[in-house]
């Protein structure tokens, strides 16, 4: 016979497991999204099928103020109905200012069946904070009247 002690502690321990059940799944849903250390990402190859797709997600305005050499511009609110201009045959590495956004471009990312998604560690402060290249465009304003139209690349934001 079931007594009152076992059903309490049942009733206790059901919502625990349950918790921990979520949590689990919860990171096990993440594990196509891995971060990658700056130094990782510098030392990837700059051609091939291996050359990472460098995804800057934040503002035209924001991108450019200045952006990790050869990242391509998207703002996250934006991706979902971009994808084709974004590879997947090839690793993709997201970042923005506080990682927010590229964590919201990743699972934009996984959910359309991109298999290597990275977030760069200390996304863009922690970039300039190390003294690592910065590009700038040559016509910032150009730059972002041209982001701002949709596209991601545009000869306005090439490095000066």
């Amino acid at each position: 016979m079931i007594s009152n002690v076992t059903i309490r502690r049942f009733a206790v321990a059901l919502p625990v497991a349950g918790l921990v059940f979520a949590a689990a799944l919860a990171l096990a849903g993440d594990a196509d999204v891995q971060p990658i250390s700056q130094d990782a990402l510098v030392a990837m190859p700059t051609k091939g099928a291996e050359a990472p797709f460098v995804l800057d997600v934040r503002t035209p305005e924001e991108y450019a103020s200045g952006y990790v050499p050869g990242a391509v511009n998207i703002p996250y609110d934006q991706l979902a109905s971009r994808l084709a201009q974004v590879p997947k045959d090839r690793p993709v590495v997201l970042y923005c200012r506080s990682g927010r956004r590229a964590g919201l471009a990743a699972e934009v990312l996984k959910d359309s069946g991109y298999p290597r998604l990275r977030l760069l560690e200390g996304d863009m402060p922690a970039w300039i904070e190390r003294g690592r290249p910065v590009e700038k465009p040559k016509d910032p304003a150009a730059c972002i009247t041209d982001l701002k139209g949709g596209r991601s690349t545009a000869p306005a934001c090439s490095g000066a």
